[in-house]
């Protein structure tokens, strides 16, 4: 799907306020409500949109410390990360998974209430896991920069 203008400004408004109304969104990328609405539902339908949801404030709700994970697993064929992948997938605690370059196979960050909960987390699902061969983890300090809204550029799309 090809982005225009319009469309890069209504992803960029939507970013900043996913509660905005129709209307209001409308009026900010100049078109009339309806015009945009069919936009905004064709961004929904092919995917770009994935969908909305609420920013929670993590140390309110008691969640406190968030932990870096780097797992070099003892063998890199499909059916191993597979296996890994489909595990982690099923704990809470996992915010973002990826699978990297480099020394180590995977980055992980995981928020979890106390360091005693991420002992229990470590021994009890991490070290369990099929075929990890090591584990780093670096517990953050304190928060520097944490985007929420993706730079949209004219260059952006498909």
């Amino acid at each position: 799907m090809k982005l225009d203008a319009i469309d890069h400004a209504i992803l960029r408004y939507l970013q900043e306020d996913a509660r905005i109304t129709n209307a209001d969104l409308a009026e900010k990328v100049g078109l009339s409500p309806t015009p945009c609405l069919r936009r905004l539902r064709r961004l929904e339908t092919e995917g770009i949109i994935k969908g909305y949801h609420a920013e929670l404030n993590r140390e309110a709700l008691g969640v406190n410390v968030t932990v870096i994970i780097l797992v070099k697993l003892e063998r890199e064929d499909d059916s191993t990360l597979r296996e890994f992948e489909a595990a982690i997938k099923k704990r809470p605690e996992v915010m973002e998974c990826y699978l990297v370059t480099g020394k180590f196979d995977y980055f992980i960050r995981v928020v979890i209430p106390s360091l005693s909960a991420y002992e229990v987390f470590l021994s009890e699902t991490i070290l369990r896991m099929p075929k990890v061969a090591t584990v780093e983890s670096s517990f953050t300090l304190r928060e520097v920069e944490r985007k929420l809204v993706m730079p949209i550029t004219a260059s952006a799309g498909r």
